[in-house]
């Protein structure tokens, strides 16, 4: 994890199967020009296939980042970059079966679109606080907490990548001051159950989070 002048950044990450790899994946990364990057995705499904799709998705988060693309043009490439290796990865599976004498496949066999969601930010420290500016790509929305106790979501819900061709992404932009919290999770932590609750019903994140205020890291 990259070290960002004036932020104090921690990671919890605890697969739930440690048998194989895992959907989530994450980065904090150095972009050049006093810019720091950030992602965290959960790609659709687990093993080998998950792997290829975080195979492909943070290479080109970083090379994107360093080419100075703005973070809604980020996810607008790399939902494209998603389509296109899929198509790819069908035709290249459809001209497999052929030369092995099997039947063409028709629309909708083969490989299915490699699905992600991801929040995806940038982080530039100035005087005084940090300008971070998020996107979210059907991802659980990053909540904010200040440091007097309050909480709320710092993005827009937006489609998940690899679903729509030539779909266009927002980005939201805020700031981030001294003893304010932000906090990222995956669909791990808001979906995780009590009965048949949820955490994040009737918004227990944000009520969890909120409890937090004035707590130290230790």
């Amino acid at each position: 994890m990259a070290e960002i002048p004036g932020v104090r950044s921690a990671l919890v990450y605890e697969p739930c199967d440690k048998g194989g790899p895992s959907g989530d994946f994450y980065d904090l990364f150095p972009a050049g020009d006093g810019r720091w990057c950030f992602a965290v995705g959960d790609v659709q499904g687990k093993g080998p296939e998950a792997a290829v799709v975080i195979g492909l998705a943070r290479p080109w988060l970083r090379l994107l980042a360093r080419e100075g693309y703005r973070v809604a043009d980020v996810l607008d490439r790399l939902n494209q970059l998603l389509l296109d290796d899929a198509t790819e990865a069908a035709d290249a599976a459809a001209r497999a079966l052929v030369a092995a004498g099997a039947r063409p496949t028709l629309p909708g066999d083969g490989p299915q679109t490699r699905f992600l969601s991801l929040l995806y930010g940038e982080l530039v420290p100035f005087d005084g606080g940090v300008r971070c500016t998020v996107a979210s790509a059907g991802h659980p929305l990053p909540l904010l907490l200040g440091a007097g106790g309050e909480v709320h979501s710092v993005a827009q819900p937006q489609t998940l990548l690899g679903v729509v061709e030539d779909a266009t992404y927002a980005s939201d932009t805020f700031e981030l001051r001294s003893g304010d919290t932000l906090l990222c999770v995956t669909d791990g932590v808001t979906e995780r159950r009590s009965g048949s609750r949820q955490f994040d019903d009737e918004d227990g994140l944000a009520a969890a989070l909120a409890g937090c205020a004035g707590w130290t890291r230790s």
